[in-house]
């Protein structure tokens, strides 16, 4: 009679005692799967001497509690040193992979590097990304950032300020290169960043190309004269004259990407202001910029 059988006995009359017992042994069965997962993977037992120079290796373990029908048990998941390596004994949590991945996309936006994330998720989730898996999962993102550039723009602007900042970028070198923002005002006092590009500096011919993007894509009255807003209602020209508007949202991009040092890439680092520029249209979509809720008929006669 082993061990298991003799604990087992003894538990027989007692459910809460065998509930134990099973959770036990499930456990200890399961870190013994995912173990010899780890080892087919890799293809040699811990501390073999064929392991040796193979291009990866072990490299520890995370914990994660799952809930059975015997109660909670804690499993250690191994990982391997090139971040390869993917477990099937357990299923996967969906719901919770969503969570932890809508908290990196979040995260990302926030301006934390992608090693600091992994480090977090991993202490908070107890689930363990590489600083690529969450690069590869930011990149999730990419496809409404290019929905973004390419969506229908509302016909009507009461005005527009244009600004450019600078971000750093690698590419042959480390530069920092130019962002082209727009922001602007509709006549309903909604506030949007319309559109924005990265180009290695700033310059004429790329703000010409950005405007025409924009009229092709549906914005065509925008007021001209810079001294214009003379002539427009009292109750807005405080609130419009000054470009503190787009300042203020370059600030934030400049704050939040801070952290980073440099973007590797264009790609991500149009990534990174497209959740900027959603975040901010989202936030304003039905906030009205000050004074023009007093004017808004008057504002729209300007169209007719």
């Amino acid at each position: 009679m082993n061990d298991f059988t003799k604990d087992f006995a003894q538990a027989l009359f007692n459910p809460d005692k065998i509930n134990d017992l099973l959770r036990k042994e499930l456990q200890q069965a399961v870190n013994n799967l995912l173990e010899a997962e780890l080892t087919a993977f890799l293809g040699y037992d811990p501390y073999a001497r064929n392991g040796w120079n193979t291009g990866n290796s072990r490299n520890g373990a995370y914990f994660r509690k799952v809930d059975t029908q015997f109660g909670p048990i804690e499993v250690q998941v191994p990982r391997d040193r090139n971040g390869q390596f993917h477990q099937h004994t357990l299923p996967d949590y969906k719901r919770h992979s969503d969570i932890l991945e809508s908290m990196i996309i979040k995260l990302y936006s926030k301006g934390v590097t992608t090693r600091e994330i992994a480090d977090l998720s991993e202490k908070m989730y107890g689930s363990h990304y590489s600083p690529a898996q969450v690069s590869n999962i930011s990149k999730q993102m990419l496809p409404k950032v290019e929905a973004y550039h390419k969506r229908k723009l509302s016909d009507k602007f009461f005005c527009v300020y244009l600004d450019a900042t600078y971000l750093p970028l690698r590419r042959e070198t480390f530069e920092r290169e130019a962002v082209y923002i727009a922001i602007g005002i509709k006549p309903n006092g909604h506030k949007e960043v319309i559109d924005y590009c990265i180009a290695p500096s700033e310059n004429i011919e790329v703000w010409t190309e950005m405007l025409q993007n924009m009229r092709f894509r549906g914005l065509m009255e925008i007021e001209s004269d810079l001294l214009v807003f003379y002539n427009y209602p009292k109750q807005i020209r405080a609130s419009i004259y000054s470009t503190s508007m787009i300042k203020s949202f370059n600030n934030v991009i400049k704050r939040k990407a801070k952290p980073k040092a440099e973007f590797p890439t264009e790609q991500s680092l149009d990534a990174f202001i497209g959740i900027q520029a959603m975040s901010y249209n989202d936030r304003y979509f039905n906030r009205i910029h000050k004074g023009f809720g007093q004017v808004q008929d008057t504002l729209e006669s300007y169209f007719d």
